[in-house]
């Protein structure tokens, strides 16, 4: 009896039509619960320096009884390659299955990592934000930010949004793209602070290693997601910022360990260890309480968890087989 398992690869298509916002939105709050609930193996990521190509490389790995699969993404981040046209990241994303070992799936994980990271704002924004949050204001133009946009529009009735970019030239094609495609406003802003004036949520996703925008610029009751700054020496958020609002995290030893942001903020003596509220896992569960009025200022802050690409990826798997996606192998 031939046991073989196909094999089955998704490409950045593939991947875009079986993980829809809200779907993705979905995967990642299940993702929240279990990793908080301590039901999930997530070692910490392996991080390799390029110094040769000013790049990094990171290696993340997770095995999830509840899905019975062993998640593997290799990732990688090239600043420079933006001014060449090229991806500033690129990943791959492989699925097996726990039980027997079986390689099940590999696909684009540049497009899984965008559309989860969007989503885990998403997720996070749910929970945090005021209800009647309508304007969002987005700093960074790239495919991060436009899934940031995204999962924004995607769980609460957005009706505008600017974005500022270094590049004005990027942030109004970024514009033209998400209005057509999300039919809201959407504007450049020619500065931070006209793109941060009247925004309830404030997405940052960019490549900068000190902060995008100044303390005063944030108003009580603002949302605040920043997924840009994977290292501990760099910040998009200013201390001043962290330090009154109410901050939640995907997971407090990652964060400890990369989220810049919160490291520097706790060296300068600024914050404590304590000032992270909860993890958004605990929040979903109903084990710590989400924003507590609505002047207040919260903060979520993802570096990102390996468990969180690895329930996307489930979800392209099971939903990309079902409506004939990909192609198998054998291998």
């Amino acid at each position: 009896m031939d046991l073989e398992q196909p094999f089955h690869v998704f490409s950045a298509a593939d991947v875009r039509a079986a993980l829809p916002m809200d779907k993705a939105v979905a995967a990642m709050k299940s993702a929240f619960r279990e990793l908080s609930a301590g039901e999930v193996t997530v070692p910490m990521r392996t991080h390799i320096e390029l110094p040769e190509h000013a790049a990094d490389a990171l290696v993340m790995s997770c095995y999830s009884p509840r899905l019975d699969q062993v998640g593997l993404k290799i990732i990688t981040l090239h600043p420079n390659n933006v001014e060449h046209g090229l991806p500033f990241i690129q990943a791959t994303v492989m699925v097996l299955d726990a039980e027997r070992g079986t390689p099940l799936a590999v696909m684009s994980g540049a497009v899984l990592t965008a559309i989860r990271t969007g989503a885990a704002s998403g997720a996070a924004t749910d929970v945090l934000a005021r209800e009647d949050a309508s304007r969002v204001a987005i700093i960074g133009s790239g495919t991060q930010a436009a899934t940031q946009l995204e999962a924004m529009c995607a769980v609460r009735d957005i009706r505008a949004a600017s974005v500022f970019d270094v590049d004005m030239a990027r942030a109004k094609t970024f514009a033209d793209r998400m209005q057509e495609q999300l039919q809201i406003d959407v504007v450049p802003a020619a500065s931070v602070s006209a793109a941060l004036a009247h925004a309830d949520i404030v997405c940052t996703a960019t490549t900068s290693r000190t902060p995008v925008f100044a303390d005063a610029d944030i108003a009580p009751g603002t949302h605040i997601n920043a997924i840009g700054v994977y290292k501990p020496d760099e910040r998009e958020i200013p201390a001043a910022t962290v330090a009154r609002a109410r901050v939640v995290v995907d997971a407090v030893d990652a964060a400890w360990e990369e989220a810049g942001e919160l490291i520097l903020a706790r060296d300068e003596g600024i914050i404590t260890t304590s000032h992270i509220h909860a993890e958004l896992g605990q929040i979903l569960a109903g084990v710590k309480s989400g924003r507590a009025d609505s002047d207040e200022i919260t903060f979520f802050k993802s570096v990102g968890v390996a468990n969180q690409d690895l329930s996307a990826a489930h979800v392209v798997f099971a939903r990309g087989t079902a409506l004939g996606l990909g192609s198998s192998v054998s291998l």
